[in-house]
């Protein structure tokens, strides 16, 4: 199973995390299929590449707890819904 989940990099006390799609099975430090957005948790920075995390999604892959709230909060689950993607949600930075 592919899951969509947060992988860590960075200096120590300035962690920041990537959100790639990887086999469920493999370790978290692991090579990722892909990479498909990036998260702070100190600034509140996020970067996402809604085409292919819909893409993903729509495939069967899982987000876990951490990454469904990032995406809720970016309004992806709606665009999955709709099924619409613009021009401008292509590359969403979100700033909350």
């Amino acid at each position: 199973m592919i899951k969509l989940r947060l992988k860590q990099y960075g200096k120590k006390r300035q962690v920041s995390y990537r959100i790639v799609a990887m086999n469920s099975l493999d370790r978290p430090e692991g090579r990722p299929l892909e990479e498909l957005g990036f998260f702070n948790p100190r600034t509140d920075e996020t970067r996402l590449d809604v085409p292919a995390i819909i893409r993903r999604l729509q495939q069967g892959a899982q987000p876990t707890r951490t990454v469904r709230s990032i995406l809720r909060k970016a309004n992806v689950f709606e665009q999955l819904q709709s099924g619409t993607i613009t021009e401008s949600t292509q590359e969403t930075a979100v700033e909350s």
